[in-house]
């Protein structure tokens, strides 16, 4: 029993490797061996559908990466949209996630965006659904530590090949790699400030206030980030409540007691 912590990790990957090898048959045993290497280290399993090969590289699924957080004992994961990147009727989209490994963990967040652009053709109308679900395996790769991009954050997904002309398919997807690119977050920052029509002044103000720093300058990416994450919060729960904050800024006098 000394062992039960890499017994919820490890699977067997002799199914994994047969699998891969009747998928895949063109695969060189130095493929093989950086498929065995995620099998041993994330638990990962080809013959359940966690991995996919495509483009000479492994990918892993979104399946692949929730099995993975059912094993870890994953604390929760909170998913919302973020409005003011979105864009309903140009069918764009924006999520940010933020998957909690432990319960006392502060959080592993990550954004996925989806729009007709960087969605399959087949995929179109869906792009509201896809984007959540980017977003939910960028934060899950981050919590745990996972370097591979999942195949859901291509831009267009191809079908491989299941027999051997697989080794002729023609490499045609590589330059979508990676395609979300999230926007910077003192950009982000800046449009949440533009879209809800906040005065500039009085919202740096609040910041520096709220980080306890003299400049936006020194604050750190990590201070950037959460600051970006508390004004979307404070925005979609508490509106009003933010204003008023921002509204004592102007008058300092105002809230307190006359002597």
């Amino acid at each position: 029993m000394g062992n039960s912590a890499a017994i919820l990790i490890a699977r067997p990957s002799n199914g994994s490797r047969r699998a891969a090898r009747a998928r895949w048959p063109q695969l060189t045993a130095s493929v093989l061996r950086v498929m065995q290497d995620l099998a041993d280290r994330y638990g990962f399993d080809v013959a359940h559908g966690d991995l996919l090969y495509l483009d000479h590289g492994w990918y892993v699924t979104h399946s692949g990466l929730l099995g993975l957080a059912t094993r870890k004992n994953c604390a929760g994961i909170e998913v919302r949209p973020v409005i003011e990147l979105s864009e309903s009727a140009a069918r764009r989209f924006v999520f940010v996630a933020t998957v909690f490994p432990t319960r006392n963990s502060k959080g592993f967040s990550g954004f996925g965006d989806a729009e007709p652009a960087n969605v399959s053709a087949a995929m179109h109308g869906s792009e509201l659904r896809i984007a959540e679900t980017r977003a939910v395996n960028r934060a899950l790769r981050k919590a745990y530590g996972i370097g591979l991009c999942s195949v859901e954050e291509l831009g267009s997904t191809p079908v491989p090949p299941s027999n051997g002309n697989a080794k002729n398919a023609p490499a045609r997807f590589g330059t979508n790699l990676e395609v979300i690119t999230p926007v910077p977050l003192r950009d982000q920052l800046r449009q949440i400030i533009r879209h809800h029509k906040l005065d500039p002044v009085l919202t740096k103000s609040y910041a520096l206030e709220h980080l306890q720093l003299k400049s936006l300058r020194d604050a750190t990416r990590d201070q950037v980030s959460e600051l970006v994450d508390h004004f979307q919060r404070r925005l979609f729960e508490d509106r009003d409540g933010l204003l008023q904050d921002l509204a004592k800024l102007s008058n300092p006098d105002q809230g307190k007691e006359v002597a």
